[in-house]
């Protein structure tokens, strides 16, 4: 009986940890984006008004398409938006569309991981280099990698909740 309140408490803080975690990447979201548009406004406007472009705003675009970019990765394995083979997982049957889904929510886990590791010892590899444009560490530009990692595990972790990750399609056909 413990046990089981035990899970229940468990089971609601880790739903709200998740929560706050999807919403913090939403802002971040939203707010690259946000930046990433005035910036090339501004690019545009001082280089069609004021016959100059400064040098920091194109890296900084490119900076800030790197991290929307990851984070729509990420998203994109919390929606489950990514391409799956729903026409080849749809021919075998069900015990084997669990196992081959399981496998792919396992896959993602793992990439998340992976992408941490391996994303933090590029970063910092490249704390030593600076992004002429900007004057700062090319590390603010790695560090998309594991950042999304992480959330790429987060989300790989509660896909493990949900059920399916392949969506069934239907060939369209009228019979």
């Amino acid at each position: 009986m413990k046990s089981t309140s035990m899970r229940r408490i468990l089971m609601k803080a880790l739903i709200k940890v998740k929560r706050v975690i999807d919403q913090v990447m939403l802002v971040l979201s939203v707010t690259l984006i946000g930046i990433i548009v005035l910036t090339i406004l501004f690019q545009i406007f001082t280089r069609t008004f004021l016959n100059f472009t400064p040098a920091w705003s194109e890296e900084l675009a490119r900076v800030l398409f790197v991290w929307i970019s990851f984070f729509g990765i990420a998203y994109g394995f919390k929606e489950k938006l990514h391409i799956a083979v729903g026409i080849f997982i749809k021919k075998f049957n069900e015990k084997i569309k669990r196992l081959i889904d399981n496998i792919a929510k396992v896959l993602i886990i793992i990439l998340g991981v992976i992408l941490m590791y391996f994303g933090t010892e590029f970063m910092l590899l490249m704390n030593y280099s600076t992004m002429a444009g900007l004057g700062i560490s090319s590390s603010f530009l790695y560090a998309a990698i594991p950042v999304s990692g992480f959330f790429i595990t987060i989300n790989g972790i509660e896909l493990l909740f949900i059920e399916g990750l392949h969506p069934e399609y239907d060939d369209g056909v009228e019979g």
